[in-house]
């Protein structure tokens, strides 16, 4: 048996209306779910970012997701705009571009594209 991708990753947030205004504001599409929702999903590509909520969880640093997106500059000068505060773009030595922005829950997003 052949993996082929990740369909989705679930993560656990304490407020779902905090959350989903947060993915919301980074550009992601809700496919289900809501602020007042127990389980909600965002659709990126064929595949998911889901949220379920857990209000006893504890903020911590766990990994990180890592978004493939077009224009890596241009999504962190928007994100800057609409209030957010992510770390600042810069190249990686492994060929990306990237940026990292942690969700309110302390789940760290990485926006990245291939340098050319």
């Amino acid at each position: 048996m052949t993996m082929k991708h990740i369909s989705a990753v679930t993560l656990a947030v304490r407020d779902m209306a905090r959350a989903v205004r947060f993915y919301r504001n980074v550009g992601l599409e809700m496919s289900y779910g809501g602020e007042n929702a127990s389980f909600t999903s965002f659709r990126i590509g064929r595949d998911s970012l889901n949220l379920v909520l857990d209000p006893s969880r504890e903020p911590a640093w766990w990994g990180r997701v890592i978004l493939r997106v077009e224009g890596v500059d241009k999504r962190y000068r928007q994100l800057k705009g609409s209030g957010l505060e992510p770390d600042e773009p810069r190249d990686g030595e492994w060929g990306e571009r990237y940026f990292h922005i942690t969700d309110p829950d302390g789940h760290e997003l990485s926006f990245a594209e291939p340098l050319e």
